[in-house]
């Protein structure tokens, strides 16, 4: 596959939806160059939630070990000692979360999808996000909130960490004959070699 082909999933989570931020979000990642192939709003359920994080059977895990080591360098008092306890204390809320209403489903295409989404989008907490990211400039919540509150942080989007993880999401999320294949016209100033096709 050539890099501008590569593909990356994005979620608008509940609380995006609620606020009226789909037109901002997609205009965001429009604007770099991406192409959108695949758009849906839905409510999600919780058996796609489920599959959705545990692509990965170490998710637990990990995020339970990435946790226990956040609360410590906080100087807070760790819930439990074990990563799997946590990690499912996780996905427990992350299950509550993103099917508490509807959310809309994008798969976008281009060169470096991934990461260019990844960037555009911020760090996973909105508190520590870049000033000019979405996550940095259109919502509020931290780590520490979510975690007195109970719940998951709120942070509007779900993006794709890497491609592998983008190719094995986008199926939980989307059947083969909903992404469509279609050109760009901006496509030829973006990845013609020569740009041979401007002047007439």
């Amino acid at each position: 596959m050539h890099p501008k082909e590569e593909r990356t999933l994005v979620i608008i989570k509940p609380d995006g939806v609620q606020r009226s931020l789909i037109g901002e979000i997609v205009r965001r990642y429009e604007r770099s160059g991406l192409k959108l192939i695949a758009l849906k709003m839905f409510v999600p359920t919780p058996e796609q939630v489920m599959a959705h994080y545990l692509t990965d059977p170490d998710w637990k895990q990990k995020v339970g070990e990435k946790a226990i080591e956040a609360y410590k360098q906080k100087g807070q008092k760790v819930p439990s000692r074990s990563p799997q306890e946590i990690g499912e204390i996780v996905l427990n809320n992350l299950r509550k979360y993103l099917t508490s209403g509807p959310a809309v489903a994008m798969v976008w295409q281009g060169m470096h999808a991934v990461g260019v989404v990844r960037k555009i989008t911020g760090g996973t907490e909105p508190l520590t996000s870049d000033v000019g990211t979405i996550r940095g400039d259109l919502t509020l919540d931290s780590y520490l909130v979510a975690d007195t509150d109970g719940r998951a942080v709120r942070n509007l989007i779900h993006a794709s960490g890497n491609a592998k993880e983008a190719e094995q999401e986008i199926p939980i999320w989307f059947v083969e004959e909903e992404i469509l294949k279609y050109r760009l016209v901006g496509e030829s100033i973006l990845y013609d070699v020569n740009l041979d096709g401007i002047l007439e």
